[in-house]
């Protein structure tokens, strides 16, 4: 059954096939939009098509390795547009990639790769969408940043791609919301899918530790901060960033 805060939009969102874009994949489905995913994986992409079309959705998979290139992205820009049937409406930038570096052991292909996945793709994606969102009368880019863009830890390479994210985010505002394209993104926090209680704590739970939520957040909880993005009711919101992350970057809890 769908609800319809996205009735009748169009949406392409990419790195869908896992964790947060998969959770945002099907909530967007959920709320009426028309969906198409892209991501790595065939297996993982009909899996998910079939989830969502088994709860009254309507989504398409497009597989694409997003390298960074123009090629790349205009090819997945055409496809998706095709297949929603004339049009882009909500443009997720959510694929990336996180590899554990440290800085003075990162080669160079491998801080190339990086900024390629996560900054070069949605740069292109963006500026191959863009656009004709503009041409159709307007449209919403939402990117994926993250907390660690503001709270450093020590790593370096992919932290400094998230922080791109944000500033382009309000870049991208600037260029394209006078001419009807609202941009905005979303900092998660720590993310992770829900493990079997029988699992014992998360990895992540350490991370959270001195946050008023205490624990780390799942991505239904990111899902669900990019349908109020993507919906009219974010109307009147331009180039803001919105932290999802359980109080995280912006609150410390003093134990008593």
């Amino acid at each position: 059954m769908t609800c319809s805060r996205l009735r009748d939009k169009t949406a392409l969102i990419t790195g869908a096939t896992s964790n947060i874009g998969r959770a945002i994949a099907i909530e967007f489905a959920a709320e009426g939009a028309h969906v198409v995913a892209s991501g790595r994986s065939p297996q993982r992409g009909a899996e998910l098509i079939e989830e969502i079309k088994a709860n009254g959705g309507r989504a398409e998979f497009v597989p694409m390795d997003l390298d960074g290139s123009v090629q790349a992205c205009s090819a997945l820009a055409a496809e998706a547009t095709r297949l929603l049937g004339g049009g882009i409406g909500i443009l997720v930038n959510n694929a990336g990639i996180y590899p554990r570096t440290h800085t003075a052991t990162t080669d160079e292909a491998t801080f190339d790769q990086v900024y390629a996945v996560n900054v070069k793709t949605p740069y292109y994606l963006t500026a191959a969408v863009a656009p004709a969102m503009v041409e159709a009368g307007g449209g919403v880019i939402i990117n994926l940043g993250s907390w660690i863009a503001r709270l450093g830890i020590p790593s370096a390479l992919y932290s400094s791609t998230k922080g791109a994210m944000e500033t382009l985010t309000r870049a991208w505002a600037a260029e394209f919301g006078p001419r009807g394209v609202r941009v905005n993104a979303i900092s998660p926090g720590v993310v992770h899918e829900r493990l079997p209680r029988e699992a014992g704590p998360h990895p992540g739970d350490a991370m959270m530790t001195g946050t008023p939520a205490g624990t780390p957040g799942t991505p239904d909880a990111i899902a669900h901060a990019a349908v109020y993005l993507a919906s009219d009711e974010a109307a009147f919101v331009h180039g803001t960033v919105i932290d999802v992350d359980g109080g995280r970057t912006g609150v410390a809890v003093i134990a008593a």
